[in-house]
């Protein structure tokens, strides 16, 4: 913090004489701005709209550019979201997120933004009280964790069933990582039925 000293300039007679200078207050132990508080998402539109009116969702909506996702959301008709705010990015370790936005890491950018995507409607009544896979957009599952509150892959929802107009958005505080994605449901194929003998 720079201090700012006012120096009165004195002519004529108080020329040369020397001043007492009050002592300067003590400084205090800097504090940490406070989180700003989580304003409470609603509804403005499609999922894309929605997001940007809230103006929490910064760096998932620019990551979304960058890749060219936007348009596509756009013309869904049934999606879910599963959006990190921006305090969310802010918390992934320095060199994690500088590797992500990297020019020449566009592709995992990419895995990354589609993972945070479903291609379908999915609401938290869906898995109320139990656990669903669904398969994202990076074709690789997450795992949808009913409880109160919900979740998914271990993340707690800040926010759930934002009701878009081509969709719904839950909110996670946390930036979904492809790599941990949860091993995908193996179903085990029906075996023929036995023949009837003759």
């Amino acid at each position: 913090m720079k201090r700012f000293l006012t120096v009165v300039a004195m002519t004529g007679l108080m020329s040369g004489v020397a001043f007492a200078q009050t002592p300067a207050p003590a400084e205090t132990a800097s504090v940490p701005p406070a989180a700003p508080a989580w304003v409470p998402v609603a509804p403005a539109g499609d999922v894309i709209d929605t997001l940007k009116a809230s103006g929490q969702f910064t760096i998932f909506l620019r990551s979304a550019d960058a890749v060219g996702l936007t348009a596509f959301v756009k013309t869904l008709k049934d999606v879910t979201v599963l959006a990190p705010t921006d305090a969310a990015f802010r918390s992934m370790a320095p060199a994690d997120i500088q590797a992500l936005m990297a020019l020449a890491n566009r592709a995992e950018l990419q895995r990354t933004v589609l993972y945070h995507f479903i291609p379908v409607r999915v609401v938290t009544a869906d898995f109320a009280g139990a656990a669903r896979t669904a398969m994202t957009l990076a074709k690789l599952p997450v795992e949808m964790e009913g409880g109160s509150p919900p979740g998914v892959n271990g993340v707690t929802m800040i926010q759930s069933d934002i009701a878009a107009t081509n969709g719904v958005i839950h909110v996670l505080g946390k930036v979904l990582s492809p790599s941990a994605a949860p091993a995908p449901i193996v179903v085990p194929e029906a075996s023929a039925p036995a023949a009837k003998p003759n």
